[in-house]
């Protein structure tokens, strides 16, 4: 008889089982990214479903039956184990329900210990409908002498194999989908060309220009190194994101590497971010992949443009698998990734491989979490072949020191940063009270008498609320007010709304949380900030005097207020520890050498070994666990959706479906605020569920303020 993978497609064919498992083995094979690796990756490929060869599991696929009743994925990780290809039992077994922990793999290992007579026949069947001879599977060995990076090529081989299977499955049962995947290959001599003709259009004249050519030609000679780890530290205005990117592009031209992927730890960065890179590269060379951007929206704008449209459900697919040749994605989206353990999240994870990935503000990781994932990208390195860029005005001590296990050598791509930093010197920095706390109404009266426009940056929305309502209360002058408990395309209107009275030089006075640090590209005379972390200070101070047009110094004063908060009490800690550092020597704010200073002793102070275990969970190959324990965003919060002239269209469009798709909740998060239980339960009367599940808000929503003008409650916002 023939044995059947999949039941029958639109055209009425079944996916012969010796067929589907031989394609998604020459996929794999395909995938691969070390030759070492080659054999295990065809071996998992053909015994993916070896389960499938049950007499049972036939009866289900020819006559139907409840999905899941008759488990395949068990049968060929058993085969797997039993012959000592563990990895390949880890990838076969998660297959579909995600990589187990160790222990749920023994169970199955003894479960199937003592061969049945059933065992026998299947694998007779098996052998003999492939015509492949048994020796082949289990000659292959891989010898990891680390076991953290044994867990990694884990990881990689259950990728492969998730994203093998999905394609190979999604084009028995609609080819015309997998057609439309049609991706563009990287092809980093075009590239190379298209940014080379970016920077021969910028200005030569200067002493700024000439310090950023003479950075980005330093960074471009240093690409034909290895793969590894390199950093490029700069200050604010320098062109970071295009010398890191023209150093990628030679650096992958050298390596033969087969993708960037830029990695953001805000979705607000990300968005001006992809719109220059698609500018420069052209639509169809850039891929964005974060909760807010809708590939299948921006292509519904021009329905009528097949080529646009096409692109756009290209993308689509391809946030999948990441299979582009530039994607521009958030750090919770990379970094879940890579410690998650379910199909669908995994699915990208063999595309990181041979690619070189930059981090932009890489220092924003919580502190907690930097060990364990300094040693997941150490092992990425290692068993992957790919090379990090680490970005940043701040640059954390991520070397390996005294106390702190670290990378072993990371390169610098600035072949001076003092004399840089020293160069582009653009502010002054003051104390307020000589950081004695003020009350909210001695700060107001300081910035209400200050000549031109100030930006003040508070650490909990409260106090940037009450701040506000001092400001507005005060003075004639125009105020404006920003923070998480508006919704994104709510931030975005009066952000362009600041930029303009920026530019018709009308004094204003902004009061914002901690948002607005990086990718807001404004540019105040005057910024206040409350104490922060370090990172957060010098990210501040890149608002004031951004472009260096002012004939003087721009001003940065640092202040305590009254009845102060933090977003958690490690960020409370940082801000007193960096604070103390600086303290009446605040020249010490524009040396580089400080950065990496005050890092090295929080990283010795106040980060754990690793206090949620995540190296011990690897260690033991308990992928669940890690999974469930890495979190980039620890409080789980619920999206509220505001009905307003902005989403009323998408409202009447999505308000009968009977389920909303992808697409729609992706829309919909451009008018959605993020809010933490204790909101729920105090507003319960203010909200309704709406028949597809989501929240929908009825009561106020404030055109200055947002969801709330509580400051108690908007404590209880993300």
């Amino acid at each position: 008889m023939a044995y059947i993978a999949h039941s029958k497609n639109e055209a009425g064919f079944v996916h012969l089982l010796a067929i589907h498992l031989s394609e998604v083995s020459q996929i794999m094979s395909e995938f691969c990214c070390k030759t070492d690796y080659k054999e295990i990756f065809k071996i998992t490929g053909l015994l993916h479903d070896f389960g499938k060869y049950q007499p049972a599991f036939q009866h289900y696929l020819i006559n139907g039956g409840q999905r899941g009743s008759v488990p395949h994925s068990s049968w060929g990780a058993a085969i797997s184990a039993l012959n000592n290809q563990v990895e390949a039992a880890f990838a076969i077994d998660g297959h579909h329900k995600g990589i187990p922990n160790f222990s749920d793999l023994q169970n199955i290992y003894q479960e199937f210990k003592e061969p049945t007579h059933s065992v026998h026949e299947i694998k007779h069947q098996f052998f003999d409908e492939l015509q492949i001879n048994e020796n082949f599977f289990f000659t292959s060995k891989l010898n990891f002498t680390n076991k953290l990076d044994r867990e990694i090529f884990i990881r990689l081989l259950f990728s492969a194999l998730t994203d093998a299977d999905w394609l190979d499955t999604e084009n028995h049962f609609n080819s015309s989908l997998t057609k439309k995947r049609n991706t563009r290959a990287f092809d980093p001599n075009y590239l190379i060309e298209k940014i080379e003709n970016e920077f021969n259009k910028k200005s030569k004249l200067g002493e700024i220009n000439k310090l950023r050519n003479k950075v980005r030609e330093y960074a471009v000679s240093k690409a034909l190194e290895h793969t590894g780890f390199y950093s490029m530290t700069l200050p604010t205005g320098m062109g970071k994101t295009l010398t890191s990117i023209s150093w990628a592009l030679h650096h992958a031209r050298h390596n033969r590497l087969n993708r960037i992927i830029i990695v953001l730890p805000f979705i607000s960065i990300i968005d001006q971010t992809a719109k220059e890179l698609k500018r420069i590269f052209g639509e169809e060379w850039v891929l964005e992949h974060h909760s807010n951007f809708n590939e299948d929206e921006d292509a519904n704008k021009d329905i009528a443009n097949e080529s646009l449209y096409n692109t756009a459900y290209t993308k689509r697919l391809a946030t999948e698998n990441w299979d582009y040749p530039i994607i521009v994605t958030t750090s919770v989206q990379f970094f879940e990734s890579l410690f998650g353990n379910k199909p669908s999240r995994c699915r990208k994870v063999h595309n990181i491989a041979q690619s070189v990935v930059i981090f932009d503000e890489v220092q924003t990781l919580p502190k907690e979490l930097v060990l364990p994932t300094l040693t997941m990208l150490k092992n990425v390195q290692n068993v992957m072949g790919t090379s990090f860029l680490f970005c940043t005005a701040t640059q954390p001590a991520f070397e390996k020191s005294e106390g702190f296990n670290g990378i072993e050598n990371i390169q610098s791509l600035v072949e001076n940063p003092k004399e840089v930093f020293e160069a582009t010197r653009r502010v002054n920095y003051y104390s307020v009270n000589e950081y004695q706390p003020v009350s909210i109404i001695e700060l107001s009266k300081n910035v209400i008498e200050n000549d031109g426009s100030a930006l003040c940056i508070f650490n909990t929305k409260k106090q940037a609320l009450l701040f506000f309502n001092q400001i507005i209360a005060n003075t004639n002058c125009r105020a404006f007010h920003l923070s998480t408990t508006m919704y994104p395309a709510h931030r975005k209107e009066v952000i362009e709304n600041i930029r303009t009275c920026l530019r018709n030089k009308e004094k204003i006075i902004v009061s914002s949380t901690q948002l607005i640090e990086a990718g807001v590209d404004f540019d105040f005379p005057c910024v206040y900030r409350e104490i922060a972390p370090l990172e957060s200070i010098i990210q501040s101070a890149g608002r004031c005097n951004r472009e260096g047009k002012m004939t003087e110094m721009g001003s940065v004063f640092i202040f305590s207020i009254e009845d102060s908060g933090a977003p958690n009490k490690q960020y409370r800690a940082l801000a007193e520890f960096a604070n103390g550092l600086y303290k009446g020597n605040e020249k010490l704010l524009f040396e580089h050498a400080f950065f990496g200073e005050y890092y090295r002793k929080v990283f010795r102070l106040f980060i754990p070994d690793d206090k949620k275990n995540i190296e011990k969970a690897r260690l033991g190959f308990n992928f669940k666990t890690v999974a469930d324990a890495y979190r980039l965003i620890e409080n789980t919060a619920t999206p509220i959706f505001i009905l307003c002239d902005g989403s009323a269209e998408l409202y009447e469009r999505i308000r009968y479906k009977p389920t909303l798709s992808r697409a729609d909740y992706r829309a919909m998060q451009q008018f959605s605020v993020q809010v933490y239980d204790n909101f729920m339960k105090e507003n319960l009367g203010k909200m309704g569920k709406e028949p597809q599940g989501y929240w929908k808000w009825y009561g106020t929503y404030d055109k200055d303020y947002g969801l709330s003008a509580n400051p108690i409650l908007d404590t209880l916002i993300v």
